[in-house]
């Protein structure tokens, strides 16, 4: 079980209390770990990924949509993406210290677990899910973008910056540009 000023240090880094500390510790707790403890009580935090992938999305769709009116719905989704990738995500759960807090079975924590962007990505989403339980939406909304505010800024300087970033995909538009796909195979 996390230690009490373990879970303190979380739950500072997310800025947000939990009334509920048990949905916490179970949006920390790995598979692994579950199935090491034989215990009917211990559960993990795959139900709860599944619910902080959903939240996840609506907040970062609701601040893109509001944020950047002007852009279109491919746009956005691209932004959103980016956003809300496994790098991007377990980017931030490095950035709150969350690989120390997982409880982990043995064979995950020797294969270095706490440091594999999957598990992180996953368990960043549980704590959202989290969050979201225990002080619905207006909370998870505000966790959200507190700890992502980077990876806004970073979104809200490349819509400043025309050209910046990704340069597949505007290699990829242009091609459609100039080719029309069934039109020609020629400029």
């Amino acid at each position: 079980m996390t230690s009490v000023s373990s879970a303190d240090s979380l739950q500072s880094s997310l800025g947000y209390r939990f009334k509920v500390t048990a949905l916490l510790e179970e949006a920390l707790t790995h598979s692994s770990h579950v199935n090491e403890q034989k215990a009917a009580t211990i559960q993990h935090n795959e139900r709860l990924e599944f619910l902080g992938d959903a939240v996840l999305s609506l907040v970062m769709s609701e601040y893109l949509a509001s944020a950047l009116p002007q852009s279109s719905e491919g746009t956005l989704s691209k932004l959103k993406a980016q956003v809300v990738s496994e790098a991007s995500l377990a980017q931030v759960a490095r950035r709150l210290g969350l690989g120390e807090h997982l409880k982990l079975g043995r064979g995950e924590d020797r294969s270095k677990g706490r440091e594999k962007d999957s598990l992180l990505a996953d368990a960043l989403e549980a704590v959202l899910a989290a969050v979201h339980l225990d002080g619905g939406f207006e909370a998870s909304r505000s966790v959200t973008r507190f700890i992502f505010a980077a990876e806004l800024a970073n979104i809200a300087a490349q819509q400043e910056q025309p050209g910046a970033g990704d340069y597949k995909t505007q290699f990829q538009e242009w091609c459609q540009k100039v080719w029309r796909y069934g039109d020609r195979l020629f400029p």
